[in-house]
């Protein structure tokens, strides 16, 4: 794995850690990624390395929606890929000291 590729997983790792810490249950996340060769078929592991980083944390992945682009640029046109993912967590097992409140339902 190469250097930027290890930035954005920190990155994509980081910002899943602060959306625990601040009591997110959802986090929309988007990925990026270069396309060096469009028509071939094969690993995004950029995005993949990314994507473990936040399930590692107890994040599942949800939904998900891609889309393709191209950029031009001062190098010239480059194809992109973004990826939007939805990851939800679940409210773990109640910790010492949770209230667990009842409520009953009439049906």
């Amino acid at each position: 794995m190469g250097l930027l590729n290890r930035a954005k997983e920190q990155s994509a790792l980081d910002q899943a850690k602060h959306a625990i810490e601040a009591g997110r249950h959802i986090l929309v996340f988007k990925f990026i990624e270069a396309h060096t060769n469009s028509i071939a078929t094969g690993a995004m592991t950029g995005i993949n390395d990314q994507m473990e980083a936040i399930e590692s944390l107890g994040w599942r992945l949800d939904k998900m929606s891609a889309c393709e682009g191209n950029v031009v640029g001062a190098l010239g046109r480059s194809e992109r890929v973004a990826i939007v993912c939805l990851y939800r967590r679940t409210p773990g097992p109640p910790q010492q000291g949770d209230e667990t409140i009842s409520v009953s339902r009439p049906y």
